[in-house]
């Protein structure tokens, strides 16, 4: 019987202000020494990506945002890095004022999950957020970006989100994989 699969070195190879790049030596289940290139952030505790909903109105919240690693705006859900001791629910909440400017009236936080596992370790807290519209610290919103963004905030109603995503991507525009998935499991499961 073969012994279970197992990184046995990482070397490396290169390490910037924010990403660090290695070369992992792994044994496979047939006792094969390979070799996986990996890109990992230099700082990692982790991150949050927020499902953010306005109850009384079933509507989603969706931004619209530059990301330079695909080269254009992508469509996708709030979300970003958990600082140094922070937790992911306060990471959450964080994220949510400082791209939407909502504050949410529920967050429920669960276990992370790898969102490219054959290229990163980096894995996301997925957070669902119930915000209250009518509370007045939800009346008139107001964001807090970080220097490098510029976001587009699009409300779309639970029953509208499959014809946006097609409309959309027909259109060319892209999305992000979480957002994609989002829609295309709540279409399963009518």
């Amino acid at each position: 019987m073969a012994d279970d699969p197992a990184v046995t070195d990482a070397t490396i190879v290169h390490t910037g202000k924010f990403i660090v790049a290695k070369v992992l030596t792994w044994r496979d289940a047939n006792g094969v020494s390979r070799k996986w290139e990996v890109a990992d952030r230099l700082r990692d505790f982790g991150a949050v990506l927020v499902i953010p909903r306005l109850i009384r109105a079933d509507r989603y919240i969706v931004i619209r945002q530059f990301r330079p690693p695909a080269n254009r705006f992508l469509y996708e859900f709030p979300a970003g890095l958990i600082d140094d001791g922070e937790s992911p629910r306060e990471a959450a909440a964080r994220e949510l004022r400082e791209e939407i400017g909502y504050t949410a009236t529920n967050l429920q936080v669960y276990p992370p999950a790898y969102t490219t596992p054959g290229l990163s370790s980096e894995n996301v807290n997925m957070v669902l957020a119930d915000i209250d519209e009518d509370a007045p610290e939800n009346r008139t919103p107001t964001t807090e970006f970080d220097p490098s963004e510029n976001i587009d905030t699009i409300l779309v109603p639970r029953s509208d989100l499959m014809t946006f995503y097609t409309r959309e991507a027909d259109a060319g525009h892209a999305f992000d994989s979480k957002l994609a998935t989002f829609i295309l499991a709540l279409q399963v499961q009518s």
